[in-house]
């Protein structure tokens, strides 16, 4: 069928939307089948948009956002009425925590009949609303084009999230005037230097001692790892990262820390906040230092009040704010014993994981798995975390070296992201690994996209912590009362049998030295495959987070 079509000309409203996709450079749809957006189907198939189809919608979703993770481009899910969208909302919600561009289309119930009781109608907007920057449904086939072209500008502008249009199906299977022009997505390197006091901030880079750098997923949406390794190579200043943003400086820089973040945090005199808020993960503001100046910046203002005030706030464009504050009198010299005095300790705490990373125990510790896994991972590896202790390992032990290289479920801490985003990295991504790390509670809520990963030929490797529990709560509960309840699961469950029905490729792993070489026969065998690895149910994790 030819996509060619002149402005002006009348198409039904499926195509509308595919058109305006494809104008915006969208190349895949994320969906699970439904009724309601048959159109959409028609549409995207004219246009040539892949119908990348799943087997629940939380998993579609959560693809478009895996999508928007590892191509800072919107990920696009096509969900159908009522259940569809209801069973998107928590993919929603990781996306809004995330800020993570991404569009959703739901079907909806026809307008002609609406009120009259038509199959899965509800109204949508309601209830979905508070999750996205912005929630509309078309009154027309004609609107559809504009209110596509605003969702996807809305969900990319700072600071980025999701948003969501439904289609009545009267509307959506009508037609409406093909708008016949090519889209413009925000340019996020074109955003301006941040408004507020730069010449402060430069003055307290000049004078501080003892800098660093804390910045997470919001540097990541605004393409600011070029400034940000620009400004501390030119003025000496250690860097952390957590969440989209590691990687955004290697691993292996020799001014990137992550075990001496503690040190780092509490020891500075002055520390730039950029792109994360000070939640959980910062404790409130209080991982840093009591006499620590703090400098925020981000792409726009917080959506919640800082907890502890501030000395300046710069809320632009990240990439040109950063690189604003590369000039000044401060080099590495300055900073030349702080930098060591944190080397140091990293050092010293690398070493005092050596005894857990050698240990031959079976079932396995997880930091000796995680030793064993970096050691066959690919510089540019995509590595996907979705469980609870398991994936806090990796979090500590998973070294990242590239940007969008790193995806978890983000402060929404949503269980089940793991397929879903795994799926999106391996399209956007064919020749690199993608590696999913998945507690054996995670691949409860998404195990049967397995068999999307089958269908659509998708090699993803899952590696699994199984230990029979849901260590995340068992090990806390017993802490606090002597006891637990509702975190059993059944030990040894061969998870990687389940696969092999599938359609994959399964290996379980007993022991340390037999890790390796299932884990090689699982990536060349060309199918989505599970490595089962028994891990220890009594390793407990070492938590210092404050979750409330």
């Amino acid at each position: 069928m030819s996509t060619d079509i002149e402005q002006g000309t009348r198409v039904h409203g499926g195509r509308l939307i595919a058109r305006r996709l494809k104008a915006h450079g969208v190349t895949k749809l994320f969906t699970l089948s439904g009724g309601h957006i048959f159109s959409i189907y028609d549409g995207c198939r004219a246009e040539g948009i892949d119908i990348v189809d799943v087997r629940h919608e939380q998993a579609a979703t959560f693809a478009a956002e895996g999508w928007a993770k590892v191509t800072r481009t919107p990920g696009v899910a096509a969900l159908t009425a009522g259940p569809g969208v209801t069973n998107g909302m928590s993919a929603i919600a990781s996306a809004q925590q995330s800020a993570s561009p991404i569009l959703v289309l739901g079907g909806r119930a026809p307008a002609l009949r609406w009120g009259m009781g038509s199959l899965q109608e509800i109204d949508h907007v309601p209830f979905v609303a508070p999750l996205t920057k912005s929630a509309a449904t078309a009154d027309s086939p004609d609107a559809i084009p504009g209110l596509v072209d605003d969702a996807l500008a809305t969900a990319m502008a700072p600071h980025s999230g999701p948003t969501f249009l439904d289609f009545p199906m009267d509307h959506v299977f009508s037609e409406g005037e093909d708008i016949g022009i090519e889209g413009a997505l925000h340019d996020v390197l074109a955003e301006p230097i941040a408004g507020g006091d730069v010449d402060k901030v430069i003055a307290l880079l000049d004078q501080a001692e003892r800098p660093v750098i804390m910045a997470g997923t919001n540097l990541y949406w605004g393409r600011g790892e070029h400034a940000l390794r620009a400004l501390a190579e030119a003025r000496g200043i250690p860097v952390y990262l957590n969440g989209q943003a590691r990687g955004c400086l290697p691993a292996d820089h020799e001014l990137f820390f992550s075990r001496a973040r503690g040190d780092g945090l509490k020891g500075a005199d002055l520390a730039l906040v950029i792109g994360v808020p000070m939640d959980f993960r910062l404790g409130f503001g209080g991982s840093f230092g009591e006499d620590t100046k703090l400098v925020v910046i981000d792409r726009a203002e917080p959506v919640r009040a800082h907890p502890r005030p501030v000395e300046v706030s710069l809320y632009g464009g990240i990439d040109a704010t950063l690189r604003a504050l590369v000039g000044g009198s401060a080099t590495p010299d300055r900073t030349r014993d702080w930098v060591a005095h944190l080397r140091g300790k990293e050092e010293e705490k690398r070493a005092a994981e050596r005894a857990e990373l050698d240990d031959g125990r079976a079932p396995l510790h997880p930091m000796r798995l995680y030793r064993e896994l970096g050691e066959v991972l690919d510089r540019n590896a995509i590595v996907i975390g979705d469980g609870g202790d398991f994936v806090s390992y990796a979090g500590r032990m998973i070294e990242t070296y590239e940007p969008g290289c790193w995806l978890d479920p983000g402060p929404f801490g949503c269980l089940g992201t793991g397929p879903g985003y795994a799926l999106a990295a391996k399209l956007a991504h064919p020749d690199r690994q993608v590696v999913l790390l998945v507690g054996d509670g995670a691949f409860g809520f998404s195990g049967m996209e397995f068999d999307t990963l089958a269908r659509h030929g998708v090699n993803v490797v899952a590696v699994m912590g199984n230990n029979g529990i849901w260590a995340l709560e068992k090990h806390p509960m017993e802490f606090l009362y002597g006891y637990s309840v509702a975190a059993e699961l059944t030990p040894e469950t061969r998870y990687d049998r389940m696969v092999e029905a599938l359609g994959g490729h399964g290996e379980l792993v007993r022991t340390p030295d037999a890790f390796k070489p299932a884990f090689a026969r699982a990536l060349s065998s060309g199918k989505p495959a599970l490595v089962n690895v028994l891990t220890d149910p009594d390793v407990v994790y070492p938590r210092k987070s404050n979750l409330a």
